[in-house]
């Protein structure tokens, strides 16, 4: 059953008929084909003409084993002959990396008159090459991530599933699973889940439970390491590859800096060098596998060295790496907040209140250099001014300790910009006397 984007759609409508070529990007299975193919429907259901919308898949089983540039630029000059003039012409050209010489193709497509183009990728990498230089201003790029929790929520009240009216439970399993479409999509209202993964008596959302939300989710992450990773950086040591993804995933949310990933990987048996490894992360982060936040001093001198924290685009992937998925749920809170922030179109640093940086540190209240931490700096640039907000986030704050732990670095900031702390622990809601909001963890994804 198909699963609403609503504000994807909306974006993409939002676009429609304007010059500049929208770029979906983002992870292997995360919707893209699926929003493509769906606005195209929805323009012929708004009158549009089948001879003006011209869809092609270019990693499809059933293109020719030939099929290359030319053979695409020879269709849609066919297309384009038997367009109804009145009506612009529609091109969406889905997993363009696959096809060498595509972005002549799209260059071409933008100089002709009357046409929108829709296209997508599975690497950052296409944006920063050929394309990026020859459509300099000339294109547009809209992220794509797995479902949001609200999406999910909003599936599930669809589906008139009781997951619908226990959000806790709902959120504590999405947590668990992520939000890749190819664990949702095989849902029918006839049935509604009454469970994500299931236990005895009940009606599991997605069948074969725990085992088969291993069993996509590998296939998932494999084939976006093996054709978005591995073969685009020509790597054959791929088994180490995946170890250091796995380790990645399960230490996600711990400042680290490449040198100490070596050392670290090192201990686990894992030999590789700064420069390789360093290769490999930019790789990761170009296939929208992985993503970063980097440390920033908020007061006095920039930092010389700073640190990162890294996080899965999807908590399943941390999940699957991790023979515990219950443990450590601090940190897949944080990573479900991280990756919402950046779903909302915010740049996200780590704020650190003081120290120098330079060695790994931990998490929720320490920096690497000894000074308070900020969990999240979100920024985002508007038309006249700076869009910034202050996050911690924490499982609790029912102890004293805790709870300092969480406001105090707050409280340090002098500027006026909203400060938040996001929670799983419904008690500890409300606002402190500074004026910080400390909010549900599923209030604050469905605002």
């Amino acid at each position: 059953m198909y699963i609403e984007r609503t504000a994807l759609m909306e974006t993409l409508a939002g676009h429609r008929d304007t010059p500049e070529i929208k770029v979906l990007t983002g992870v292997r299975r995360c919707g893209k084909s699926t929003l493509l193919t769906k606005f195209a429907e929805m323009l012929l259901e708004d009158g549009v003409p089948e001879t003006n919308v011209f869809v092609r898949r270019l990693d499809d089983f059933g293109l020719p084993l030939d099929y290359s540039a030319e053979s695409l630029y020879a269709e849609l000059q066919e297309a384009a002959a038997q367009a109804d003039e009145s009506f612009p012409l529609y091109v969406f050209l889905d997993e363009v990396q696959a096809l060498a010489g595509w972005e002549q193709v799209v260059r071409r497509l933008h100089t002709r008159d009357n046409t929108d183009v829709f296209i997508t990728g599975s690497n950052a990498s296409l944006l920063s090459g050929e394309l990026a230089t020859l459509l300099t201003g000339r294109y547009v790029e809209i992220p794509v991530f797995p479902l949001s929790f609200a999406e999910v929520a909003a599936f599930m009240a669809r589906l008139e599933s009781p997951l619908a009216a226990n959000r806790d439970r709902l959120f504590r399993e999405y947590l668990r699973i992520g939000g890749m479409p190819a664990l949702y999509e095989t849902l029918t209202d006839a049935e509604p889940p009454t469970t994500l993964l299931g236990t005895a008596g009940e009606t599991v959302a997605v069948a074969g439970g725990a085992r088969r939300v291993e069993e996509t989710l590998t296939a998932i992450f494999d084939s976006a390491v093996m054709r978005d990773v591995a073969s685009r950086c020509q790597l054959r040591d791929v088994a180490t590859l995946r170890k250091m993804c796995r380790y990645l995933f399960s230490t996600s949310g711990n400042l680290v800096s490449v040198s100490g990933l070596v050392k670290s990987l090192k201990g686990l048996g894992v030999r590789t060098s700064f420069e390789t490894l360093d290769g490999w992360l930019d790789a990761l982060r170009n296939a929208f596998i992985m993503y970063d936040a980097e440390q920033e001093r908020l007061r006095g001198k920039a930092m010389l060295n700073p640190l990162r924290k890294w996080y899965p685009v999807d908590n399943g992937f941390r999940n699957l790496a991790s023979a515990q998925p219950d443990s450590d749920l601090g940190a897949q809170l944080e990573g479900v907040v991280y990756m919402e922030l950046r779903r909302r179109g915010y740049d996200v640093t780590i704020g650190s209140l003081g120290g120098d940086g330079g060695s790994a540190g931990g998490r929720n209240g320490g920096s690497a250099g000894g000074g308070r931490e900020i969990d999240f700096v979100a920024r985002r640039n508007m038309l006249l001014s700076e869009e910034r907000e202050y996050i911690q986030v924490t499982l609790d704050m029912g102890s004293a300790t805790t709870r300092e732990r969480e406001l105090a670095p707050l409280r340090e900031l002098t500027d006026a910009f909203p400060r938040t702390v996001v929670t799983d622990s419904w008690k500890d809601v409300g606002q402190t006397p500074e004026g910080v909001r400390i909010v549900h963890v599923t209030d604050w994804l469905l605002e």
